[in-house]
């Protein structure tokens, strides 16, 4: 019957995917003006998007320009050197199409399923990069410390070149540590990490606590 409904309908998810490449264009055209910057002119990008959501302008309003942001941003760092768990790792990543779709899905509040390999901790970064530029803090919830951590540094590397801060939530932080890793733009964590903090929020009798 499912088979039918969808040879008669079409798969939904399908269509939601064919929507979204007249965006995907755009996203790539204004990544291809952004080769023409220098480095300093790519990065002012960041405070020029925060003033532009002060003055009004919506999320989904920056959204072409803010990905296509974050895919110049690792064209530029692409064969450069990063520290990830202790070891040196060369930055390779430029993400594709799919990857913007994915990025745009997550965007708005939906689930976009891949399989392993796929690259969803690079498509995590572009709606990530978007909803920091807001200041109210963005939350990635990780299954152990080690990939809060790995993904911390990792994509850190993007984030920081582009001037947002990134702080990560595990096992065994001050409550000090913990008050600075959620004051970054960004801060990665564990699913336990982020709900026993919610509940110590909750206990304390202090705002200050």
């Amino acid at each position: 019957m499912l088979k039918l409904i969808e040879k008669i309908f079409g798969d939904p998810n399908e269509k939601i995917v064919k929507s979204l490449w007249g965006k995907i264009e755009s996203i790539n055209r204004e990544e291809e003006k952004l080769q023409n910057l220098s480095d300093d002119e790519l990065k002012r990008k960041t405070d020029e998007f925060r003033s532009r959501i002060e003055k009004g302008e919506s999320l989904d309003d920056l959204l072409v320009e803010a990905f296509a942001v974050v895919k110049n941003a690792c064209r530029r760092l692409f064969g450069t050197t990063c520290t990830v768990r202790g070891q040196e790792m060369k930055w390779g990543m430029i993400p594709f199409d799919v990857q913007l779709i994915g990025g745009i899905i997550l965007h708005q509040g939906k689930i976009a399923e891949m399989k392993t390999g796929e690259g969803k901790t690079l498509v995590a970064a572009l709606p990530v990069y978007l909803n920091a530029l807001s200041g109210k803090g963005v939350h990635i919830v990780t299954v152990n410390d080690y990939l809060a951590q790995r993904d911390a540094e990792w994509m850190g590397h993007v984030y920081r070149y582009l001037g947002l801060t990134v702080g990560t939530i595990i096992h065994g932080l001050t409550p000090k540590e913990r008050k600075e890793a959620y004051s970054s733009d960004i801060t990665y964590g564990t699913n336990n990490e982020f709900g026993f903090d919610y509940l110590r929020d909750n206990m304390a009798t202090r705002r200050e606590n």
